[in-house]
């Protein structure tokens, strides 16, 4: 459970009054869903100086190996929450490759996204691997 110490900085300087009272209800009780609401918004993040640690906070649900012998799998990755990750890494992961191994996939036109798979992602994307 997360436990929100310090106010943002936009409610933190707000009168009681103007703050909606849903908002003030959850900011009293703690609540932990508005925790990560706040924490996934970059604006947030950017405004207050918050740099949050994702290492460890991602999996490649892939139900098994069996499917990972075939020539051609399709891939569809959905999140959970928006948090984001390398997807080359990810799937290298998911997929038991070494991260160069995937690299290599991706020069050689076995590895397919319509995404960018070099750099960051928090969004849903889908990839094929060839073998």
């Amino acid at each position: 459970m997360c436990a929100i110490t310090v106010l943002p900085t936009q409610v933190e300087r707000m009168n009681v009054r103007s703050v909606r009272p849903e908002l003030l209800d959850r900011l009293h009780d703690n609540d932990p869903g508005l925790a990560a609401e706040l924490l996934q918004d970059p604006l947030v993040r950017r405004r207050n100086r918050i740099a949050l640690d994702w290492d460890n906070a991602w999996r490649l649900e892939t139900g098994g190996s069996d499917h990972l012998d075939r020539e051609v799998i399709d891939v569809s990755v959905r999140f959970a929450a928006r948090i984001p990750v390398r997807p080359v890494r990810l799937i290298a992961e998911g997929c038991g490759l070494s991260r160069t191994e995937a690299e290599r996939l991706i020069t050689e036109g076995k590895l397919v996204s319509a995404v960018r798979l070099s750099g960051k992602l928090s969004g849903d994307f889908t990839f094929t691997l060839k073998r």
